[in-house]
């Protein structure tokens, strides 16, 4: 029972640190805009489609497919970026109705190019085992941990040391004050934009290396984006990284423990409950008063 749950956690360490890489990019644009983009995770499931469009045609490693997958999000983030900033009135909400338009109209799109057919990576090193001791995970799982941890720690490290880093936080703050202070807004939400597309690209080709996908599936991926960002709070990239990985450790005890069947429910309690408990999240700063 004891090796049963060291698995489950550690099942669950690898699983959160995916969550978070495909969380980042929501959280950033949520923190620069104030806009909850719809389509963040079929921007992910774009890459995935991507990384195995390389495989399967062209006959390239999938991780190699980043190349490919890395523009064409960010194409599409900076189109995402071009209608969102034109919304005048209610961007909060109207950018809610438009996001979700793009995400139909990219998963249809998936649809029509890819069909409904489920598909994962065929290389065979990603899907071997790597073994721990008494632990087991794929060679692709422990990669995307990896991954996930270097960018959200080369993202911290830039947006705390570098002046665009600085200036997007400052417009996250308080637009109007990052305005007098010689900062272009537009550009720099423009820039977390293409920022969320590129990290979105590396979420997708490492959700295609160690997961399946299938069209409907960038709908499942926003939300679970959307929960860690809850309850990491605004502002906080570590906070990112260990909601994510306190999802994916619920998750798999859930599973381990109950039933898979509730794997879903467990997140959206845990973020009932957060929610309702600690509203500015596990990680947020507190909103000042007077």
């Amino acid at each position: 029972m004891i090796e049963l749950l060291l698995q489950a956690l550690y099942s669950g360490l690898l699983q959160g640190g995916s969550y978070a890489l495909i969380a980042l990019g929501l959280a950033l644009v949520f923190g620069a805009m104030k806009v909850i983009n719809l389509a963040h995770g079929d921007l992910v499931l774009m890459a995935a489609y991507l990384a195995y469009t390389a495989e399967s045609a062209l006959g390239w490693h999938p991780l190699a497919a980043i190349v490919l997958a890395l523009p064409a999000t960010c194409v599409a983030a900076a189109g995402m970026h071009w209608t969102v900033s034109r919304i005048r009135t209610d961007r909060e909400i109207n950018s809610l109705l438009l996001t979700f338009g793009f995400a139909v109209v990219l998963a249809n799109g998936f649809l029509l190019l890819w069909r409904a057919d489920v598909h994962s990576a065929a290389s065979p090193w990603l899907q071997d085992a790597l073994v721990l001791g008494p632990l087991y995970s794929m060679h692709s799982e422990a990669l995307s941990f990896a991954v996930s941890v270097v960018l959200l720690a080369l993202l911290w490290w830039w947006l705390a040391r570098s002046w665009q880093g600085r200036a997007l936080r400052a417009v996250a703050a308080n637009r109007d004050a990052a305005m007098l202070m010689g900062i272009a807004p537009g550009r720099t939400e423009l820039l977390s934009f293409l920022l969320s597309g590129a990290l979105a690209a590396f979420a997708g080709v490492a959700l295609y290396c160690y997961g399946v996908i299938q069209p409907a599936y960038g709908s499942a991926l926003t939300v679970k984006a959307f929960i860690i960002t809850v309850l990491a709070g605004l502002g906080s990239i570590p906070g990112v990284l260990a909601a994510a990985v306190l999802l994916g450790i619920c998750e798999a005890l859930t599973v381990t423990l109950a039933s898979s069947a509730l794997q879903e429910l467990t997140g959206m309690v845990l973020f009932l409950l957060v929610l309702f408990v600690m509203p500015n999240g596990l990680f947020g700063a507190k909103l000042r008063r007077g």
